[in-house]
């Protein structure tokens, strides 16, 4: 689907998905352009891309195939900027990000993405409220898209420290069924939203510091607030690779310390039983079953066995808890 908006002087002109007349609009003086193409059809990538605004092949293909990481280039009179935003689910303990592809004219700006973006659809929502706001020019339009796609950093943030809390919580129940697997799913998350941020701080870095044309000087202070919000979220990030570290360390100690208790009930049970082990392999060597008839007759002898048997392991308990080993 493609859909644009024409602005002057930040008044939004038109709205409209009619793209011939874009192009139309692309050589009007005094007008800026935003195009939004969510999930296009092959035909529209042709007709848009390549017809429309003439853009280098090179940068129709980073645009349409899935970039790994955030990237920023430079094309005669305009550049590409490639970003991610995530998602975090906390049933799966997994972020799952979506491509954002913006070209930034002096003129326009061409946003391509596969699936709907809450940022996307929050800046549409303010360019209809209060065009004059948002719709200056490209590179505050930009900056808006940006800025509300950061936004949606913080709530998978928030969501990723509920995540860890709960783990942290059920570790220490008596019940818990938390595993090393679990954290370390959660861990290896976190290091893919590093090795996404990490890049994109860069591509942020370049443009906060001037690199490209189409930003005015300006704007630079906003991205540079952009670039310090990034620097936050990777901040934060950290943290909590850095306490899940903690958590598998802690897990690993309960794992040992619930090991231990049971070694040690076993062997406090091996020792309350050597005992009757004892005494049970000694007499069973001098009396015969029950009825004793042969000499020397010894009525009392199972009764005897059986009070020495309890009597012994209950002296050797007596002591262990004396010295506190129990």
């Amino acid at each position: 689907m493609v859909r644009y908006f024409i602005f002057s002087k930040g008044r939004l002109i038109q709205e409209s998905s009619d793209v011939p007349f874009l192009k139309v609009a692309l050589y009007e003086e005094g007008v800026d352009i935003w195009v939004d193409m969510e999930s296009p059809t092959p035909e529209e990538n042709h007709q848009v891309l390549e017809q429309i605004f003439n853009f280098h092949p090179l940068a129709i293909e980073d645009c349409v195939v899935v970039s790994e990481q955030p990237k920023v280039d430079q094309y005669e009179g305009y550049f590409l900027m490639v970003l991610h935003a995530i998602d975090f689910s906390r049933s799966q303990h997994q972020f799952a990000t979506t491509e954002l592809n913006m070209f930034i004219g002096r003129n326009f700006l061409v946003t391509y993405h596969n699936a709907p973006m809450r940022s996307i659809a929050a800046t549409i929502d303010r360019v209809q409220k209060n065009p004059a706001l948002v719709a200056r020019s490209p590179d505050r339009l930009t900056y808006y898209v940006v800025d509300l796609l950061l936004d949606n950093y913080q709530p998978a943030l928030q969501e990723l420290a509920a995540d860890m809390a709960q783990i942290e919580a059920d570790m220490l129940g008596e019940t818990s069924h938390i595993t090393l697997k679990d954290i370390v799913q959660l861990k290896t998350q976190i290091q893919a939203l590093r090795t996404i941020m990490t890049p994109q701080r860069e591509v942020i870095a370049r443009v906060a510091h001037g690199e490209f044309i189409p930003v005015r000087a300006s704007m630079l202070p906003y991205y540079r607030d952009l670039l310090d919000r990034l620097r936050q979220i990777l901040a934060a990030a950290e943290a909590h690779r850095e306490s899940l570290s903690s958590s598998v360390q802690m897990l690993l100690s309960l794992q040992q310390s619930q090991t231990n208790h049971v070694v040690k009930i076993l062997t406090v049970l091996a020792t309350l039983s050597m005992p009757m082990l004892i005494v049970t392999s000694f007499y069973g060597m001098n009396i015969r079953h029950f009825p004793d008839e042969t000499w020397p007759p010894w009525p009392f002898a199972y009764a005897w066995i059986l009070a020495l048997s309890g009597a012994i392991p209950a002296l050797v308990y007596s002591i262990l808890r004396r010295r506190k080993w129990l």
